[in-house]
């Protein structure tokens, strides 16, 4: 069972949420202001059960898929993954993946049909959930995965901002142009933010893998711009994300616990420095727990902030 944990990489799991308890915070912080806004608990919790079926579906997807790209060997930086170490089969990690594709994708109908009934709107969601199921197998999965063309970053910052954010919010308030979206109120600034930060941990991830990525023929953007730009690119990443949540919280005009999340920048503030000051790539995997785990403070922070705002 160590194993298959491990496969799962539980550590990835509160960055994949992240998005889910943002939409579902401000679903309820505007359920009190605008007229057709609702919080539904039931939504938040298949939402959170989809989001994490999905991230171990794409953690073992990747496991495998990175195996058969002989990108996980011996140069690499990062932890050794369960197919490389022979801890489980290949065919095992198919059959573990067709299993949490299929559990996802039945939570996601789940999810849908909970929040939107039966509708074309739902046919819609379907679609975006059958999306999502394909980005998280084929990142680095099958023939052409798309994380070796340099394409994870646009991916993540799609479905853990965009979509995880605004959808989340949609299903709870079945709107996306209503009042809630006016100037000045705007839930896009949010779902932008934690796209950037989301992109930021991928971002990590492959300036540590930069030397065995490049040799294994995986295009990351990180290989494709090298290491002195991806730090730039990493500190716009961070930086923009704080940004964007400033902007948001400041058009509000609310009260002070809605800049809670700045109590998370001090740590922002070390790892940036920490990224810059890593001469060895080694130096750069324990910043991928720091990112990920202050991304999802600042989650925690910023929705806390909204709800003790109503």
């Amino acid at each position: 069972m160590k194993h298959w944990l491990h496969a799962f990489r539980l550590r990835t799991l509160p960055l994949a949420v992240s998005s889910i308890i943002v939409g579902s915070a401000l679903a309820h912080a505007y359920s009190g202001i605008f007229e057709g806004v609702a919080f539904h608990p039931w939504v938040f919790v298949l939402a959170l059960l989809t989001s994490v079926l999905l991230q171990i579906l794409s953690n073992l997807a990747n496991d495998l898929g990175d195996h058969q790209h002989g990108t996980d060997n011996a140069h690499r930086v990062g932890p050794k993954r369960a197919v490389q170490s022979g801890a489980i089969a290949p065919a095992r990690m198919k059959r573990a993946m067709v299993i949490f594709g299929l559990l996802a994708f039945i939570s996601g109908c789940a999810l849908i049909t909970t929040a939107l009934g039966l509708s074309i709107t739902t046919l819609a969601f379907l679609l975006l959930g059958l999306g999502a199921i394909g980005a998280a197998v084929k990142y680095t999965f099958g023939s052409n995965p798309y994380g070796y063309a340099g394409l994870g970053d646009i991916s993540v910052f799609l479905f853990f901002g965009i979509v995880g954010v605004l959808g989340t919010f949609y299903l709870h308030t079945n709107q996306l142009f209503g009042e809630a979206f006016r100037p000045g109120s705007t839930v896009l600034l949010p779902a932008i933010a934690f796209g950037l930060l989301s992109a930021g941990v991928l971002n990590v991830n492959n300036m540590r893998d930069i030397q065995n990525d490049g040799a294994s023929g995986k295009r990351t953007l990180v290989v494709r711009m090298g290491s002195a730009n991806a730090r730039i690119y990493h500190t716009v990443l961070v930086i923009g994300g704080i940004l964007c949540l400033t902007a948001f919280t400041w058009l509000q005009h609310g009260p002070w616990t809605m800049w809670l999340f700045l109590l998370a920048i001090p740590g922002f503030i070390i790892h940036l420095k920490r990224v810059f000051a890593a001469s060895d790539p080694r130096a750069l995997d324990p910043q991928l727990k720091v990112l990920a785990m202050g991304t999802f403070l600042t989650a925690l922070l910023f929705s806390l902030g909204l709800i003790l705002a109503v």
